[in-house]
């Protein structure tokens, strides 16, 4: 069992930057990052797994920087260059598995969500 406390949100202007937080509770082998915004699937972000590999939406690359402390079980979304259409609910999530996947409906534990608000 696992599970997920998340961090970080907030408003931020167009540009500026923020840094989301998660801390798993048990063992996880792989963590994410997802969003979804009003009347939107939610959408794959980033995710990391043994040790430093990463792999980043699209949307996110360059701009966004995912990373993981081993010892405090606890994953980290930097995102810089922020944009209006990355407004969104972010949550962390965190599988059993040791496949990487990017599709929401593969993960067994969420976050509870932060709101990040990106402002012209």
């Amino acid at each position: 069992q696992v599970q997920l406390v998340e961090s970080g949100g907030g408003l931020v202007q167009a540009g500026g930057s923020l840094r989301l937080s998660c801390t798993a509770s048990g063992r996880a082998f792989n963590m994410a990052w997802f969003r979804q915004a009003p009347e939107k699937e939610r959408e794959f972000v980033a995710t990391t797994w043994s040790g430093t590999n990463t792999l980043y939406a699209d949307s996110v690359k360059g701009r966004f920087t995912i990373s993981r402390d081993n010892a405090k079980n606890t994953v980290y979304l930097q995102m810089n260059s922020l944009k209006t259409e990355d407004t969104a609910v972010y949550y962390c999530a965190a599988s059993t598995s040791t496949l990487i996947i990017t599709t929401a409906n593969h993960y067994d534990y969420w976050g509870q969500g932060t709101q990040v608000t990106v402002s012209s």
